[in-house]
């Protein structure tokens, strides 16, 4: 298969719309285009025209008109593929959008492999593989966090940052690679202590770059937020208010929920993977205890925990049942107390127990008082969500990990610079210090694709859209 071979394909969704557009791109796809399309205004052909422009043009198949298409001619290397390429904008019809496709066939292209557009757009330099790998997570992106990451790696800030790391070492490992040719000499070029505080930075900075992948990936996949508490404390009343739907059965009958109720909501641009899970409480249902057994295993999961308390109840009778909450308490890990059913109580019995609470909790613990069933509270409670979630986040400034594949690939190669350090305190032979090097340039190659196979390509494009 040629990589520069014309392909062709739909880039738009799927069915139909007021307007379809087709792509074709590589070597010869003027030629093809010439072959079924008539420009109206201008006699000349589309491969004598110049780039980076527009013209309407009527589409033909074996003489039978198709459609008038708007015909967008992109000249290498300045396009998207950095091929020749012509972007088609037709009606939306399913049939024309067909037929369109079929003429650029039947004239020479064969139709493009899911990210084929892209991935030829990384293999001609037009980007490196990370970037090409934001241009999936960009499209999929369903809110402003993960947008905003996404953006933020296709225009090369996370690939900047590794190239950088990249450069740095290739230089030391040249200079050590020299001293071995001149090892009877016993010359040092590689100044040792630029080197160590070289490799100070760079472990410091793939370390916090693996510490960011828990909360890039939340911002791509939604923070999760556990809703934990007793048997008929609200939570799944919690749950259908901050969703705006009756997603959870709400009972006066304690044990209901037998296991997690899981789903996405956003709130201010930020995803919020909310779970629902079952009551706590002393029992001997065998399946009931198992939806206990999911709810701490997805209170371990969770970045935001909804500690569901009734206020009607008293503090004693709580604590027995949540006790596993505090004794796995996790620095990371953001509690918000919230106090139920505040329409049920006086204000001075909600200052008392609020007052108890944060006596076994700690004064630093968050608390906010609403009643679920009546809506109150629960905006206050949002923006609580939204603070905490925001206190998890890095600066605009700082690069963020959002992708398995890079933080696979950023582990091992945490692990060969730890053992560059180590090895330069112990003021181990230079050519086993460049191995080691060796294996961070390799591991860090990896995630921009300076270092690649077929095989690490077909798996990452294989999962893109075709017309892409």
């Amino acid at each position: 298969m040629s990589i520069d071979e014309p392909i062709c394909a739909i880039s738009t969704p799927a069915g139909t719309g007021a307007i379809a557009l087709i792509r074709i791109s590589g070597k010869g796809a003027f030629e093809i285009c010439d072959a079924s399309i008539t420009l109206a205004r201008t006699k000349s052909k589309i491969a004598g025209l110049p780039g980076n422009s527009i013209h309407l043009g009527k589409i033909q198949n074996e003489g039978e008109p198709i459609d008038d298409a708007l015909i967008s001619i992109f000249r290498s290397p300045h396009s998207y593929t950095g091929e020749d390429l012509v972007e088609i904008s037709c009606h939306g019809s399913v049939y024309v959008q067909q037929q369109v496709l079929e003429t650029l066939i039947n004239a020479g292209a064969r139709l493009a492999e899911p990210g084929e557009f892209t991935r030829r757009a990384f293999l001609n330099g037009k980007m490196d593989l990370s970037q090409a790998e934001a241009v999936a997570d960009l499209i999929a992106s369903q809110s402003a966090g993960a947008h905003r990451l996404a953006l933020n790696q296709m225009r090369g800030g996370f690939s900047a940052e590794i190239s950088s790391l990249r450069e740095e070492l290739l230089q030391f490992v040249s200079l050590i690679e020299l001293e071995l040719d001149f090892s009877e000499e016993d010359v040092e070029f590689a100044n040792r202590s630029q080197l160590s505080s070289l490799i100070k930075k760079i472990e410091t900075i793939i370390e916090r770059l693996i510490r960011s992948f828990e909360y890039g990936n939340a911002m791509k996949q939604g923070i999760p937020v556990a809703i934990i508490g007793q048997t008929n404390s609200g939570k799944s009343t919690l749950l259908n208010y901050l969703l705006h739907e009756e997603k959870a059965i709400v009972s006066e009958i304690a044990g209901t929920t037998r296991d997690y109720i899981e789903d996405i909501f956003i709130i201010e641009g930020i995803q919020f993977r909310f779970i629902d899970t079952a009551g706590l409480r002393q029992t001997n249902d065998k399946i009931e205890t198992e939806g206990i057994q999911r709810t701490i295993k997805k209170y371990r999961q969770a970045s935001i925990v909804l500690v569901v308390i009734d206020l009607t109840e008293e503090p004693q009778d709580v604590e027995n049942d949540l006790a596993f909450i505090r004794k796995e308490s996790d620095p990371d890990k953001t509690l918000i107390l919230v106090l139920n059913k505040k329409d049920l109580v006086s204000q001075k019995i909600i200052r008392s127990k609020v007052a108890a609470f944060k006596k076994i909790w700690g004064n630093k613990i968050l608390t906010i008082n609403i009643s679920a069933k009546h809506g109150q509270g629960i905006e206050e409670l949002e923006k609580l969500l939204i603070s905490s979630a925001l206190t998890q986040t890095l600066s605009d400034q700082q690069i963020v990990v959002t992708n398995v594949r890079h933080l696979e690939a950023l582990k091992p190669s945490f692990e060969a610079i730890k053992r560059v350090h180590s090895g330069l305190q112990s003021d181990i032979p230079a050519d086993l210090l460049s191995q080691d090097i060796r294996e961070v340039l390799h591991y860090l190659g990896e995630i921009t694709g300076e270092i690649s196979t077929d095989e690490i390509l077909g798996n990452i494009f294989k999962n893109f859209c075709i017309g892409k």
